[in-house]
């Protein structure tokens, strides 16, 4: 391994997220909720990519995360690459796509939607892009979505 190209320690057992896009890493890392682990995580940004210009990276030891939790993430950052390390080796990668379904994560921007004016979860149908929510059919994109 080139010394200059090691820059953040090696976990041994956990989880890489990797190629997240600079913009979105704090995004990502508030998702999973990672200011409530008591293991240690590793953020950074910024970092040369060919890919993205610029990436983020977030390292958690001794966390391998749900498919729900992974889910969310690929409502704010999708194509990012999930790195399963154990004894230092990556022993599988996973590259997050967004799910035919999002449930619980994104608000719908239908102030009149029955999600936003009863306690209940919202769901969206996704195609190329477009969330279109299950209740009013109220139709947006997935770049510019609030999350709940």
């Amino acid at each position: 391994m080139n010394k200059n190209e090691m820059l953040v320690a090696a976990i041994e057992n956990g989880t890489v997220i990797d190629h997240i896009p600079s913009e979105k890493t704090y995004q990502v890392a508030q998702l999973l909720n990672l200011d409530k682990l008591s293991s240690t995580v590793t953020i950074g940004y910024n970092y040369r990519s060919k890919k993205l210009g610029k990436k983020g990276i977030i390292k958690v030891e001794d966390k391998w995360f749900t498919d729900e939790e992974i889910s969310r993430l690929s409502v704010v950052a999708p194509n990012i690459v999930l790195n399963i390390i154990r004894d230092y080796e990556v022993v599988e990668k996973k590259t997050v796509c967004t799910p035919d379904e999002i449930k619980g994560i994104v608000k719908c921007n239908n102030p009149k939607c029955i999600t936003n004016n009863e306690p209940m979860p919202t769901y969206f149908h996704v195609t190329n892009g477009i969330l279109t929510c299950h209740y009013c059919e109220k139709e947006q994109d997935i770049n510019k979505v609030e999350l709940v």
